[in-house]
């Protein structure tokens, strides 16, 4: 595998990008010393390369790109893998608001706690939050599963449309058009192919623990809250 490393050190996030784009048509894999949380690292990459950022990546890192594999080697801010549209985002701390907004693709993992808002308006893809998840996660969700084997805070799928929201740990209260079901043998089939492969690694009897937050009605917005569903 050829891999070439850019140092991010004293430089703008358009020059960067240029370097990575580039980049990109020539080797299989980047590696990107000294990265200082820069904002809006890899916007629009659409090569399929692999990134590995060494350190904490800014605002939007990842946003619009289509088949790159991306690894933060530390944290990220505010909308990781905005409007994805395949590919893989591997963040191995924690991560702000709004994480994995828009996607259409792809997989976007955060192994600590997260922000508020994730999977805001996702139309497809996966989310995996290793740890907690704030306040309106899966807002106007459309479609994919978000995965929090922690906890989730207050509005969780709020007025979700499509989609499936797993949580391990506790649902503080649901939004708009949400309700909690139990999961059953095929979720849990989902789960155990899934998790691991990632390197979350559950009890057996942890699966029998998830819930999951679906749509109360497919047509949320028309009629009276007692018409839904």
């Amino acid at each position: 595998m050829s891999e070439i490393v850019i140092d991010a050190n004293s430089k703008e996030p358009r020059e960067i990008n240029r370097a990575i784009k580039k980049a990109a048509k020539e080797y299989d894999k980047i590696i990107i010393k000294n990265p200082n949380a820069m904002h809006y690292m890899l916007a629009g990459l659409t090569d399929p390369v692999e990134v590995v950022i060494e350190g904490s990546a800014g605002y939007f890192a990842g946003t619009m790109i289509d088949g790159a594999k991306v690894h933060i080697t530390e944290n990220a801010g505010w909308f990781p893998a905005d409007n994805m549209t395949g590919g893989e985002v591997i963040i191995d701390g924690a991560a702000g608001d709004g994480v994995g907004q828009g996607i259409y693709d792809g997989t976007v993992v955060v192994r600590r706690n997260v922000g508020s808002r994730t999977g805001e308006i996702m139309k497809n893809g996966t989310i995996i939050v290793g740890g907690n998840s704030g306040f309106m996660s899966g807002l106007f969700m459309m479609g994919g599963r978000i995965i929090v084997l922690g906890n989730i805070s207050d509005d969780a799928g709020e007025s979700i449309i499509r989609g499936t929201i797993y949580v391990l740990g506790d649902i503080k209260s649901l939004g708009k058009n949400a309700k909690i079901e139990e999961i059953d043998d095929e979720d849990k089939k989902e789960l155990k192919e899934l998790l691991p492969a990632y390197g979350f690694e559950l009890e057996e009897g942890k699966y029998d623990e998830f819930r999951k937050i679906v749509p109360r009605s497919k047509r949320p917005f028309y009629g009276k809250d007692t018409e839904e569903g």
